[in-house]
């Protein structure tokens, strides 16, 4: 297993497994800053992962990214469908 390294040098695992990533980007960008951080201290952080990244791992994490979303995107139309029932 490959590691990569945060701006502020923490190791992140290429392990296949983006939850580990966004974890990583919650303690390094989020948490470090006590919640002060802008939507550029993110993608400039993300960025940075990516860029350490070969293609294949970059293929790996953005089909597991197109999973996931797809899977919140499908979650929050049921609750939308549901609450639509419950108030009828």
């Amino acid at each position: 297993m490959r590691t990569i390294k945060t701006t502020n040098g923490a190791p992140v695992d290429l392990d296949g497994d983006l939850l580990s990533i966004m974890e990583a980007l919650y303690q390094e960008v989020t948490a470090k800053r006590e919640l002060e951080r802008s939507f550029e201290d993110i993608v400039k952080e993300i960025h940075h992962l990516i860029d350490q990244m070969s293609d294949a791992e970059r293929r790996t994490y953005l089909a597991e990214s197109l999973f996931l979303n797809t899977v919140k995107y499908e979650n929050d139309k049921l609750e939308a469908y549901m609450k639509k029932l419950t108030k009828k």
